[in-house]
C-alpha cells in the first residue's frame, strides 16, 4: 500500500487567511530546564494549511467538528485534474466523474502556485458542479486551495452551495505530485469540542 501525503508543511513559513492567527511552535519547557522532557507549545487558526471547515464556520446554525461523522473523512476518493482552468465548469468534469458515485472529489488545480505566499487569486467552481456533486451523493469535496470560493468573497455561495448539498469541505491540501484517479482518502480532523474547523494529516492511499 502506497501512503501519499497531501497534507501541507506547517512551520513559520506557513501563509495564513490575512489578519489571521499564524502558525507557531515553540518549546515551553526544555529537557535542559525539566531534566527529563522537551514540551512543545503550538499557535494556530484552524483554517491554516490543510484543514477542514465545518457548516459552523460559515453560518450559525450549522454542524460544529464534533457533529460530524467521522466516516466523512476516510474512504473512497477520486481525485481529478483541472490544471489550467480558472473557473471549473460541468462540462470540465462531467464526463470523468459521472461513475464516481458516492465517492470523495478532490479536485487537483495546482492554482496555489507558490506554498509559502497565500494567492491572491484563486480558481473557482461553477455551482453545476456543486449540484452534480449532489446528484452523486458526493459526501466531501477536497482541493489545493485555501478555500473553496474567491479569496475576496464575503457571500461564500459555493460554501452554502455546499452546505445544502450535505457536501463537506477539505481545503489546502498539496495535489502537486497526485496523478487524476482512484484512491483511499484518510483526512481526520481533531476532535475539538465545538469547533468550526480543524486542521488536518491527510493522505492519500494507493495499493
Amino acid at each position: 500500500m502506497e501512503i501519499i501525503d497531501i497534507s501541507r508543511k506547517l512551520d513559520v513559513t506557513t501563509p495564513t487567511w490575512p489578519g489571521d492567527t499564524p502558525f507557531s511552535y515553540r518549546v515551553n519547557w526544555s529537557k535542559q530546564h525539566t531534566g527529563s522532557v522537551n514540551v512543545g507549545n503550538v499557535t494556530m487558526s484552524v483554517h491554516t494549511a490543510t484543514h477542514v471547515d465545518t457548516p459552523f464556520h460559515f453560518t450559525e446554525e450549522g454542524e460544529k467538528l464534533d457533529e460530524i461523522a467521522l466516516s466523512t473523512y476516510i474512504g473512497d476518493a477520486f481525485v481529478v485534474d483541472v490544471t489550467g482552468i480558472d473557473s471549473v465548469q460541468l462540462e470540465d468534469v462531467k464526463n470523468k466523474l459521472k461513475n464516481q458515485g458516492g465517492k470523495r472529489i478532490l479536485f487537483k488545480t495546482n492554482g496555489w502556485k507558490i506554498a509559502t505566499i497565500f494567492p491572491e487569486l484563486i480558481p473557482t467552481l461553477d455551482k453545476k458542479v456543486v449540484e452534480f456533486l449532489q446528484e452523486l451523493a458526493v459526501p466531501l469535496i477536497g482541493l489545493d486551495l485555501p478555500s473553496v470560493d474567491k479569496i475576496d468573497s464575503k457571500s461564500l455561495p459555493i460554501h452554502h452551495a455546499l452546505h445544502i448539498a450535505n457536501i463537506h469541505i477539505l481545503e489546502g491540501l498539496d495535489l502537486s505530485s497526485v496523478e487524476e484517479g482512484e484512491y483511499q482518502l484518510v483526512a481526520l480532523p481533531l476532535k475539538i469540542s465545538g469547533s468550526d474547523g480543524s486542521p488536518v494529516r491527510a493522505v492519500l492511499l494507493k495499493p
